[in-house]
């Protein structure tokens, strides 16, 4: 089993799920405010749904070597999100994606984390370009993902329904970006 690597931000701490992260994971998933844009069902999820996505997050650092870490405030282990790479048997690229908590939403958490993230994908695993679902409309990830320095480059209908578009973010892009410099920047005042 790989262990899940921390990662901090000037704000963040990411770290592996535990058990208590169950609960505050599950109430999340029964919201569709925050489900119908992370979920292949495009709908709050009841409980079993909610596990199943879980364990398929939490699955992938045993089986890949990478996955999605739990968002935490620094200085509170309460999670307010996930976020982290994403690429399962068939799955059409590698993708970095994010899920905040609707109460901790507008606040700039998903771009600092997902920039701690990119550079942890690029030093670790060697990934210079990743890409990032996002379904249509979903003006907040649009957002984030513009600010990493991404564009968006083709749109995707899965199987399962909904309309995405990929949003790709290169290496040379995301180090020009206002969230890798100051990720770098407290990096080096510490």
């Amino acid at each position: 089993m790989t262990a899940v690597p921390v990662l901090e931000t000037e704000r963040l701490v990411l770290r592996g799920f535990q058990p208590s992260d169950r609960e505050p994971f599950m109430a999340a998933l029964a919201k569709d405010e925050f489900a119908r844009t992370i979920s292949r069902e495009g709908r709050a999820l009841n409980r079993e749904e909610a596990w199943r996505s879980m364990a398929l997050v939490n699955g992938s650092w045993s089986l890949e070597g990478f996955g999605n870490w739990v968002v935490t405030l620094r200085g509170c282990n309460e999670p307010i999100g996930r976020l982290g790479p994403f690429a399962p048997p068939g799955w059409p690229d590698f993708e970095v994606g994010w899920a905040i908590f609707p109460e901790h939403q507008r606040r700039g958490y998903a771009v600092e984390g997902a920039a701690a993230a990119l550079v942890w994908c690029k030093e670790a695993l060697g990934h210079d370009r990743v890409v990032h679902c996002i379904l249509k409309g979903n003006e907040g990830s649009e957002r984030t993902a513009a600010a990493l320095g991404s564009r968006p480059v083709r749109d995707w209908s899965p199987p399962w329904g909904g309309d995405l578009t990929f949003w790709e973010t290169r290496w040379d892009n995301f180090i020009r970006s206002g969230p890798y410099a100051r990720l770098i920047d407290w990096r080096a005042a510490r």
